[in-house]
């Protein structure tokens, strides 16, 4: 009991600490503005790569386990299976690094 008390005694001095330090960083409606823009610009670049990551890899999962699948119920056919899947699995492979180039766009813009 006396840890948990504990961590909710740092968490709330945390909070307080933050909440009065804000006036301290006060900017001009300009800088305000300029850094908004670029704070969104920043949060765009990262959850765009983050879900692009993220669905490019469950993609791939999913056809390779499909690939993998099929040739184990048909070890015959692993020639006419596994080309095609490497194709798939590049085009998924390029939307990601796509998203990666992008993402490197905006952060060009930050601060311009």
């Amino acid at each position: 009991m006396a840890r948990i008390g504990k961590w909710m005694v740092g968490l709330c001095t945390s909070m307080i600490a933050l909440a009065l330090s804000t006036p301290a960083f006060a900017q001009t409606a300009e800088a305000s503005s300029k850094g908004t823009r670029d704070g969104m610009i920043a949060l765009a670049a990262g959850l765009g790569l983050g879900l692009a990551a993220l669905g490019g890899g469950l993609g791939q999962s999913r056809a390779a386990a499909a690939a993998l699948d099929s040739i184990g119920r048909n070890p015959g056919a692993s020639g006419k299976i596994f080309t095609p899947m490497l194709l798939g699995l590049a085009f998924i492979e390029s939307l990601v690094i796509f998203t990666w180039v992008m993402a490197f766009v905006l952060s060009g813009k930050i601060g311009g």
